[in-house]
Parts: C-alpha cells; structure tokens; sequence
C-alpha cells in the first residue's frame, strides 16, 4: 500500500468547525496529516474529531479560542513549537461577515466592524507572525489563504467584508514576496459560490443545493499542502476544477 500523500506532516486549520474549513482539516488527515484544529465552536471541532477518527482511526488536537484574542493567536505558535517544533501545512479559512451580514458602509455598527476586522485582517497578521517561523522549520512548509472575489471587485452592502478581505489578501501577497526564498509556499484560493452558512447569511433566499458542497473543494486543499509540489500564489476553485490534475500546480 503506498504512503499517503501528506503522512507524518502537521496541518493546522484555522476556522475548522464547519463549511470550507472543516472539510479541508477531514481531508488533510484522510491523506496523512495531524490536524490542529481550531474555531470558537467547541462543539464543532468535537464533531470533526469524530469524523477524523472514524475515517483514520487518530484523533486532531482541538484548541478552540476566538481569533480576536491576539494573545491566544501567539500561545498557539508556542503551543505549536512545544509539541511538535514545526509546522507543515495552514489553512486559513476562518472568516466572519457580522452578525449583521450585509449592510451599507454607512450603517456599520463601530463595534461590529471592528470584530470583523480583527477576524478578518489583524488575525491574519498575527498568525503569519506566529506561525512563520513553525512553517520556516519545515522542509516545505505551505501556507493556504482562503479569499472572495469580492476583495478584488467590491460590490455595494459588501463594504464590510469586502475591505477586510483584500486587506488580509494584500498582506498575504506581500508575506509571500518576502519569504519567496525559503521553502516556503504560499496560495490564495478562492472557493467561489459554495455551500456555505456564510453565504446562506449573504443570501438567504438563494437555493444552496445548487452549489458546489465544500467537501468538492478538499481534494484542492490537500494538492496545494503537498510539498512535493509546486503552489500557485493565487487559484479559483473554478479553475482547478476545470483541470485537477497535480500538473496543473508544478
């Protein structure tokens, strides 16, 4: 029997209790990773756990914290330095619209715009300063930025989301540049319409059983943590699936 694809490397996934995130932490151990898994949601990474350990017969590391806690942000890193003294693989799919989901930029409760931005973009920055140098002591540490299109073409009630997104998109773009000579690997994905309860928030009225599941997007998420591969900076999941062949990534 060959070796799974990812065996023996460590994966964290950042906002894994549910959606695009949940589904990527569930393939990433299918194919041989130890999943550190994390989200607010105690009760949703207890389930993954139970996924995982049905499927692989192991069980993820479950920290669950709220990632406008920067403190807790940078324990993770040396939590992460502790136990395992690198770190192979992050996902970065947690994400949050508000509670008020789409709402004109003039109408932004203060308090509201400043959770999502410190989920949305100061989190980012806190966690490439955490895990940078986990990710530097990997022989191929790969980094994976989920994105919208919407950070690139924003659009009216999308204020919001939109401006914290292309911020953390930038910042990742730049974190890229910047560590381009290392073994490093970093890929901006955008999932596109999917199967989502934040897209369930963004349109409510909207039949979901006409979109791609987030389980259709795993088998991308695992290809792109390979560190026998080359990633792109940046692919849409329209893309890819168009063509899902490991060559398309070299």
């Amino acid at each position: 029997m060959s070796e799974l694809p990812l065996s023996g490397r460590i994966a964290l996934v950042v906002g894994a209790s549910r959606g695009i995130g949940y589904e990527s932490a569930l393939a990433l151990a299918k194919a041989g990773a130890h999943v550190i898994a994390t989200a607010r949601t105690q009760g949703g990474l207890e389930e993954l756990d139970d996924a995982v350990f049905a499927a692989t017969g192991q069980h993820a590391t479950l920290v669950p914290f709220d990632l406008v806690d920067g403190g807790a942000i940078d324990r993770l890193g040396g939590a992460i330095f502790e136990r395992f003294k690198k770190l192979d693989i992050w996902v970065q799919a947690a994400a949050t619209m508000g509670p008020s989901g789409l709402t004109p930029v003039s109408h932004a409760d203060p308090r509201e715009f400043a959770k999502v931005e410190k989920t949305n973009f100061t989190a980012v920055y806190r966690l490439i300063r955490s895990l940078e140098p986990l990710l530097r002591a990997s022989d191929a540490g790969r980094a994976i930025h989920l994105t919208t299109s919407v950070a690139a073409r924003p659009r009216a009630f999308w204020g919001m989301y939109a401006a914290t997104k292309a911020g953390a998109e930038a910042l990742v773009k730049a974190w890229a540049d910047e560590i381009e000579s290392t073994p490093v690997g970093v890929s901006i994905v955008d999932p596109g319409r999917m199967r989502t309860q934040m897209r369930a928030q963004a349109y409510p009225g909207e039949d979901p059983q006409g979109l791609p599941h987030p389980s259709e997007i795993a088998p991308l998420i695992v290809e792109l943590a390979r560190g026998d591969l080359t990633p792109p900076l940046t692919v849409s999941f329209r893309d890819w699936k168009s063509e899902p062949s490991p060559e398309a990534l070299v």
